[in-house]
C-alpha cells in the first residue's frame, strides 16, 4: 500500500516519536500518545508502520543523514573521515542516550529487537561492509585482515563506552580519533 503520508508529516511524526521516547521511555511509550501528540489517529499509525516497535526503529532510521553504502571517496580513510563529517554532535548525543534506553527495551522486547535489526542496524553494517570492502578491492586493506569483521563491534562500542568512561557522549572529534587511532591502524590501512 502506497504512503499517503508525505515526506515532511513523516519526518515530523518520527520527530515526535523520538521525542516521546526520550521523556517515557520504550516501555511507557504508547500508540495512543503518539497519536495525541502528532494529532493523528491509531489507526494511521498502525496501517503506516504496523506495530509500535517498527515505528520506532523507523523513527531512528530517519535519523540517518547519510547511508554509508553511498560513501566513496577512494580511500577509507576518506570514508570515515565523510562518515563523520555527516555525523550531528546534537543528535548523535540524543541517539547515544535513547540507544542506551532501548537497550533494555530490546531484551524485553524480541519484536524490538527485530525491527531494530531489520531497519537500523543490518542496513548499517551493510553500508559499512561495502566500504570496507570497496577498500579491500582497493589494495587499502587485505582481504584476509581480521579486523574487517570486528568494525560495526569497535564503532559500536565507541557510542557505549564513551558516556560509561568520560561520562559524556559520542562527538565529531572524539569518532575522529578513535577512527585514526583505532579502527584504520587495526585494519592496517
Amino acid at each position: 500500500m502506497a504512503s499517503r503520508i508525505t515526506p515532511e508529516r513523516e519526518a515530523e511524526l518520527h520527530g515526535a516519536v523520538l521525542d516521546l521516547l526520550r521523556e517515557v521511555g520504550y516501555e511507557a511509550l504508547t500508540m495512543d500518545a503518539v497519536a495525541a501528540r502528532t494529532k493523528s489517529s491509531k489507526a494511521t499509525l498502525y496501517r503506516q508502520w504496523g506495530s509500535k516497535p517498527e515505528l520506532v526503529a523507523k523513527a531512528l532510521r530517519c535519523t540517518q543523514k547519510v547511508s554509508l553504502a553511498d560513501i566513496d571517496t577512494g580511500s577509507i580513510r576518506g570514508d570515515f573521515a565523510v562518515m563523520i563529517q555527516h555525523s550531528d554532535d546534537d543528535q548523535m548525543a540524543k541517539d547515544t542516550a535513547l540507544i542506551r534506553g532501548l537497550g533494555h527495551a530490546v531484551h524485553e522486547s524480541p519484536e524490538l529487537h527485530k525491527a531494530l535489526r531489520e531497519l537500523l542496524v543490518d542496513p548499517e553494517i551493510t553500508g559499512l561492509q561495502m566500504m570496507l570492502q570497496r577498500a579491500v578491492d582497493r589494495g587499502e586493506i587485505a582481504p584476509d585482515c581480521p579486523a574487517i569483521a570486528f568494525v560495526p563491534h569497535m564503532l559500536i562500542g565507541a557510542f557505549i563506552s564513551m558516556p560509561l568512561i568520560e561520562d559524556r557522549p559520542v562527538d565529531r572529534e572524539f569518532l575522529t580519533a578513535f577512527t585514526e587511532a583505532v579502527v584504520i591502524p587495526a585494519l592496517g590501512a
